[in-house]
Formats: C-alpha cells, sequence, structure tokens
C-alpha cells in the first residue's frame, strides 16, 4: 500500500515536468497547460484515482507557496505600492464576496446571502502563479508585477476569513456584523504577530549559530510550515502569519545569509515551489470526474449556465473595481497627485485583466463540511464546488491564454528603460570605484611591486571609466556594437573551460570533487554572463 502511495506521488511529479517541458514548446502558460492536462488525463480509464483533500493544500502546499512569493517580494516596493495592494487584496474581495453574494441569491433557487457569501469568499482570490507565470515572459512595468505580487500575499488571507465568517453563519445561522469586524482584526493581528515572532527567532538561528548552507536551507523550509501552524493553533490567520514573516525575513537576509547559503537555498527553492505548483494546478484538473459525479441532484445545463454567468461577473467586478481604484484617489488627494505618476489606462487593463483563479479557491470549496451542526446536509455543497472549478478553468483559459495577446496589443513595455540602465551603470561606478579607493589605500605596496594585484586594479579602474562613458552618453557605435561579441567571447572561454574539465574526468587524473568545485565556478560564471 505505502509502495504504491510512493509510486503515484513519484509518477505524479515525473507526469509534472515532462507537461511542463511540453508547455514551453507549445508556449502555453504551465499553470493551464496542466490544469487541462489533468482535465483530460481524469478521462483516461483506469488512471489512479486522486483526490484534492483540502489540508494538502493549506497545510503542505500554501505555506511554503506563500513563503517563497513574500521572499520574491521586495519589501520596499511593497510599502511603496500598499495603497493599491490593499485596494485590491481587502477592498475588491469584500467587493467579490458582495456582488457574488447579491446575483447568486436572486439566481439561484434556496440560495440565501450566507450562501452567496460563502461562494464570494471562495472564488474571490486570483491566483498569482497563474498571472506571473503568463507575465514572466514579457518585459513588464514593475509596478504592474509588484502590485499583482503583493495582491496574492495577502487576498488569500481576507478571502479566506471571510469564507470562515460565512460558514459559521451557515452552520449556526448567526451572524453579528461588529462582532466580525472586530473579529477579523484579531485574527490578521494575531496572525501578524504569531508570523513575526518565528521569523525572529528564525532571524537569531541564522545569524548567530554557526549554520551550515544545507542546515540555513533546511530552516527555511521548516519555517513557513511552522509560522502557518502556530497561527492556525491560535485561531488566527496561517496566511498572514507567512506572509509577514516571509516578508521581515527576506528583508533582513543580507545579514543572516553568506553567498554559499544563498545560492544552495534559492537552488532548492526554486526546485520544491516549481513541484508544488506543478502538483496543484494539475491535481485541479485531475477533480472533475468527483465534481461532476456529485452533480447527480442537480440538472446539469442550469449549473453550467450559474457557473458561466458568476465567471463572467468575477472578471467583470474586477475590471469595474481596479479602474476607478487606479484614478479617483489621484482625482481626490492632491497629495496623491504630486507624489505618484498618473498610470496609463493599458497597465491598468492589464492588472484589472490578470485576474485567474486558482487551487486556494477549490481547496476552500472541498473543506466545505457535509453536515451543518445540527446534522442537516449542508446545503448546495455540491454546486459550489461545480461553480469553483468551472470559475477557475474559464478565467484560467480565458484569460490566461488572452493575456499575451492583448499585451502585444496594447504594446506593454516596461517604464524608462534608459533611466533603468543609467542606475544600473551608476551602482557599477560606485562599486567599482570603492574597490580602487580600497587598493589603493590597503594594498597600494603590493600594486606597485606585484603584476597581479596591479592587474586587479587596472581591471576595476576600466570598469569605472567605462561606466563613466555611458552614463556621460560619449559611448560610440563601435563600443556599443562589440559588447556583444565581448560577451560571446567570454562565454564561449567558459566552454573551453569546460571541455577541458570534461576531460580531466574521463582521464581520471584529478579528484572529482576538485572538478565539480571548478564546475560550479564556471555555473556561477556563465549565469553572470548571461545576465
Amino acid at each position: 500500500m505505502l509502495e504504491e502511495k510512493l509510486l503515484l506521488v513519484i509518477g505524479l511529479l515525473f507526469v509534472v515536468s515532462m507537461l511542463s517541458l511540453l508547455s514551453e514548446k507549445v508556449r502555453v502558460p504551465y499553470p493551464i497547460f496542466l490544469v487541462l492536462a489533468g482535465l483530460c488525463i481524469s478521462f483516461i480509464p483506469n488512471v489512479p484515482h486522486i483526490t484534492l483533500e483540502p489540508d494538502w493544500v493549506f497545510i503542505i502546499f500554501l505555506p511554503p507557496l506563500l513563503y517563497a512569493a513574500a521572499w520574491n517580494t521586495s519589501w520596499k516596493e511593497f510599502f511603496l505600492f500598499r495603497r493599491p495592494i490593499s485596494m485590491l487584496a481587502f477592498g475588491l474581495v469584500i467587493f467579490t464576496s458582495a456582488a457574488v453574494a447579491i446575483v447568486s441569491h436572486y439566481m439561484i433557487p434556496g440560495f440565501s446571502l450566507a450562501m452567496g457569501f460563502l461562494l464570494g469568499g471562495i472564488i474571490s482570490p486570483p491566483d498569482a502563479v497563474a498571472a506571473t507565470s503568463v507575465l514572466q515572459n514579457f518585459k513588464m512595468p514593475r509596478r504592474i508585477t509588484t502590485i499583482l505580487e503583493g495582491e496574492s500575499l495577502i487576498n488569500d488571507a481576507s478571502s479566506l476569513i471571510v469564507f470562515r465568517f460565512a460558514l459559521a453563519a451557515i452552520s449556526t445561522g448567526q451572524f453579528v456584523l461588529w462582532e466580525a469586524g472586530l473579529d477579523f482584526v484579531v485574527v490578521a493581528g494575531l496572525g501578524i504577530i504569531i508570523g513575526l515572532a518565528v521569523a525572529h527567532i528564525a532571524y537569531v538561528v541564522h545569524r548567530f549559530l554557526p549554520t551550515t548552507p544545507s542546515v540555513d536551507t533546511a530552516i527555511t523550509l521548516v519555517t513557513p510550515y511552522l509560522m502557518y501552524i502556530l497561527a492556525e493553533r491560535f485561531h488566527a490567520s496561517g496566511v498572514l502569519a507567512v506572509v509577514s514573516g516571509g516578508l521581515f525575513l527576506t528583508f533582513r537576509s543580507n545579514d543572516i545569509f553568506s553567498y554559499n547559503s544563498r545560492i544552495q537555498t534559492q537552488s532548492v527553492w526554486n526546485t520544491v515551489v516549481f513541484l508544488l505548483n506543478g502538483v496543484v494546478f494539475i491535481l485541479i484538473g485531475l477533480q472533475l470526474p468527483d465534481i461532476i459525479k456529485g452533480m447527480e441532484n442537480y440538472e446539469l445545463s442550469q449549473a453550467i449556465v450559474y457557473s458561466i454567468v458568476i465567471s463572467v461577473l468575477t472578471i467583470a467586478i474586477r475590471i469595474i473595481w481596479v479602474f476607478p481604484g487606479a484614478y479617483l484617489p489621484r482625482i481626490l488627494s492632491k497629495r496623491i497627485r504630486k507624489k505618484e505618476e498618473r498610470p496609463k489606462p493599458n497597465t491598468v487593463f492589464i492588472v484589472a485583466w490578470s485576474g485567474m483563479r486558482g487551487v486556494v479557491s477549490l481547496a476552500s470549496a472541498l473543506s466545505i463540511p457535509l453536515f451543518l451542526s445540527n446534522g442537516g446536509v449542508f446545503p448546495h455543497r455540491n454546486l459550489i464546488l461545480f461553480i469553483t472549478f468551472v470559475v477557475i478553468l474559464f478565467t484560467l483559459v480565458l484569460q490566461g491564454l488572452s493575456l499575451p495577446l492583448i499585451i502585444k496589443w496594447l504594446k506593454i513595455t516596461p517604464d524608462d528603460v534608459v533611466h533603468e540602465h543609467e542606475m544600473e551603470q551608476g551602482i557599477r561606478l560606485r562599486l567599482a570605484a570603492a574597490v580602487v579607493d580600497f587598493m589603493t589605500t590597503e594594498y597600494g605596496a603590493e600594486v606597485e611591486k606585484h603584476e597581479v594585484f596591479k592587474r586587479v586594479k587596472e581591471r576595476y579602474e576600466r570598469m569605472v571609466e567605462y561606466a563613466d562613458q555611458r552614463l556621460a552618453k560619449k559611448d560610440d557605435d563601435t563600443a556599443k556594437s562589440i559588447l556583444p561579441k565581448y560577451r560571446n567571447m567570454l562565454l564561449s572561454l567558459v566552454d573551453v573551460r569546460r571541455n577541458v574539465l570534461d576531460k580531466m574526468r574521463h582521464e581520471a587524473t584529478f579528484p572529482d570533487e576538485l572538478i565539480r568545485k571548478k564546475e560550479a565556478e564556471l555555473d556561477l560564471e556563465e549565469a553572470r554572463l548571461r545576465k
């Protein structure tokens, strides 16, 4: 039995890897491709049945995915765009929940407002992985990516809190608005406190104990689970605990990690996040047989109509919210007009169109209990599951596949590429100048006596001169044309050295450990050159 389950997990990971390769070939973002592939696989006879348990998502998948997203988010930019992020993560979630509640209440017979808020809380949070996987192949304005990433860090928490309150109202038949508001503040605040407390403990361990890269990596894998489980144990928001703790640690990452810990940790996390995301999205597609089986008591055609109406509604609500949210604060506040540039309508539309739903929505729907607290059957549970699945599929396919075309049609380009390039040159100039000053002050005698010291100083002096020329825009066409050729030459030298190492390995004249060490150095050099 154990061997069968282990084989099933390994097979699933292998299928995810192969399908992800295929998605690159057909140029379809892998979350969309995996959902559609899982949908097709579910219809194959005798395929092992896999049920997506809510606990798998909320405990196994969600903490590391949120933690990784927090690590890849700049706290400075997150704070800079806190207003639009908050309007999407809190305001839009509540607005979507209310709109879905009202429409579903009047459209579906016997569907109460509380049931509508339950459905709204389930389908309100977009999935950031789907959006960022589509956008990663395009050079986007940093404002767009920061807002979408920041929204995804918080909207899961707000939607799950709405879901929790609606579920309690349905189960108990009681709902008091001021009590719900107070509970919201307590749940969110306590989650943040617990997340920061665990993050400070992790900071002390990383900073002051004699850890190794392997230990550092292991601790980063354990930390998000500690944050999430402890917060949920005290009935707080596990999502906000992971997000707040992750943002704190990424802000202090330069203080707590050595260079080799950063390299190893990043490599491990890239693999973990890829596999977790892949498994989650293919599992979404594999749930269709169970969901359809539960629709025996409903007319399928009518359920499809309900699902499509609500899917279109969720897309329209986001567009209706995003455009006023982008421009009304500027109209009402002189301070915002002075502080922020006016967002372009095409970039605002990209944010509005990037509302694909994902696994958190499906996991929330699956976590609805089968029975009420009084022993009665939970009403409309299977219909909610079906609507949630269709909304996920509808938004992923329609918005996900059309987003690249819309980006090209609207001619979205990064903001001020020239200014960004100048800032990059400025950083290079400051770094190189600091090295030259340090060499002159600390190793002046060695520079005069020894050729190797002199060459290092001359190298950085040339970097200073080159950066000065680029900043002053004095470089001619010849210098511009030679740079790509120069970079290709350096990459060719990396290949030459790698071939020599390969020959050494076959000759067995040097220890494998030394050869692997030199290969790692070449890998880092090639990564720097290609970047």
